[in-house]
Protein backbone atom coordinates (compact mmCIF):
# COMPACT_ATOMS: atom_id res chain seq x y z
CA UNK A 1 0.00 0.00 0.00
CA UNK A 2 2.83 2.44 0.79
CA UNK A 3 4.43 1.95 -2.64
CA UNK A 4 1.16 2.76 -4.38
CA UNK A 5 0.35 5.71 -2.11
CA UNK A 6 3.80 7.25 -2.64
CA UNK A 7 4.85 5.98 -6.06
CA UNK A 8 8.18 4.82 -4.64
CA UNK A 9 9.98 1.58 -3.74
CA UNK A 10 9.58 2.38 -0.03
CA UNK A 11 8.62 5.17 2.34
CA UNK A 12 10.48 6.41 5.40
CA UNK A 13 8.15 7.27 8.28
CA UNK A 14 8.70 9.02 11.60
CA UNK A 15 6.55 7.41 14.30
CA UNK A 16 5.39 9.90 16.94
CA UNK A 17 3.21 9.26 20.00
CA UNK A 18 -0.08 11.02 19.24
CA UNK A 19 -0.03 12.86 22.58
CA UNK A 20 3.29 14.48 21.54
CA UNK A 21 2.10 15.50 18.08
CA UNK A 22 0.27 18.67 17.11
CA UNK A 23 -0.21 20.65 13.95
CA UNK A 24 1.56 23.98 13.78
CA UNK A 25 -0.70 24.98 10.88
CA UNK A 26 -2.82 23.36 8.20
CA UNK A 27 -4.94 20.98 10.27
CA UNK A 28 -7.97 21.89 8.13
CA UNK A 29 -6.16 20.98 4.90
CA UNK A 30 -5.57 17.32 5.88
CA UNK A 31 -8.01 14.78 4.47
CA UNK A 32 -8.04 11.27 5.96
CA UNK A 33 -8.62 8.21 3.81
CA UNK A 34 -9.32 4.67 5.08
CA UNK A 35 -6.73 2.77 3.04
CA UNK A 36 -7.56 -0.56 4.70
CA UNK A 37 -9.81 -1.90 7.44
CA UNK A 38 -7.37 -0.85 10.19
CA UNK A 39 -5.35 1.99 8.60
CA UNK A 40 -5.88 5.59 7.56
CA UNK A 41 -3.69 7.86 5.47
CA UNK A 42 -3.67 11.63 5.69
CA UNK A 43 -2.98 13.75 2.65
CA UNK A 44 -3.17 17.42 1.71
CA UNK A 45 -6.56 18.13 0.17
CA UNK A 46 -5.02 20.99 -1.88
CA UNK A 47 -1.95 19.40 -3.48
CA UNK A 48 -2.47 15.68 -2.79
CA UNK A 49 0.83 15.15 -0.95
CA UNK A 50 0.94 12.11 1.32
CA UNK A 51 1.54 13.27 4.87
CA UNK A 52 0.44 10.87 7.63
CA UNK A 53 -0.38 7.28 8.45
CA UNK A 54 -2.30 5.78 11.39
CA UNK A 55 -2.90 2.08 11.99
CA UNK A 56 -4.25 -0.23 14.65
CA UNK A 57 -0.93 -2.07 14.22
CA UNK A 58 0.76 0.88 15.97
CA UNK A 59 -1.95 2.20 18.31
CA UNK A 60 -1.34 5.62 19.83
CA UNK A 61 1.12 6.65 17.10
CA UNK A 62 0.88 8.93 14.11
CA UNK A 63 3.45 8.39 11.39
CA UNK A 64 4.75 11.37 9.45
CA UNK A 65 6.40 11.07 6.03
CA UNK A 66 10.10 11.84 6.66
CA UNK A 67 10.49 13.63 3.32
CA UNK A 68 7.99 16.26 4.51
CA UNK A 69 9.97 17.16 7.63
CA UNK A 70 12.55 19.85 6.83
CA UNK A 71 15.99 19.57 8.41
CA UNK A 72 17.44 17.05 10.79
CA UNK A 73 15.58 14.98 13.37
CA UNK A 74 16.92 13.47 16.58
CA UNK A 75 17.46 9.91 15.27
CA UNK A 76 18.25 7.81 12.23
CA UNK A 77 15.89 5.17 10.82
CA UNK A 78 15.74 2.24 13.23
CA UNK A 79 14.29 -0.63 11.24
CA UNK A 80 12.61 -2.06 8.19
CA UNK A 81 9.04 -3.39 8.14
CA UNK A 82 7.13 -5.30 5.50
CA UNK A 83 10.35 -6.52 3.89
CA UNK A 84 8.49 -9.69 2.93
CA UNK A 85 6.52 -7.66 0.38
CA UNK A 86 9.33 -5.44 -0.88
CA UNK A 87 10.05 -5.15 -4.59
CA UNK A 88 12.51 -7.82 -5.71
CA UNK A 89 14.90 -5.34 -7.34
CA UNK A 90 15.58 -3.43 -4.09
CA UNK A 91 18.62 -4.46 -2.04
CA UNK A 92 18.50 -3.35 1.60
CA UNK A 93 20.64 -3.96 4.66
CA UNK A 94 17.74 -6.04 5.95
CA UNK A 95 18.65 -8.61 3.28
CA UNK A 96 22.05 -9.26 4.84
Amino acid sequence: MCRRAHGAAFVTWIGVPEEQFDFVAGRDTVQWYASSADSRRGFCRHCGSSLFFRSERWPGEIHVVRANVPGEIDRAPEGHVHTDTRVDWLDTDADR
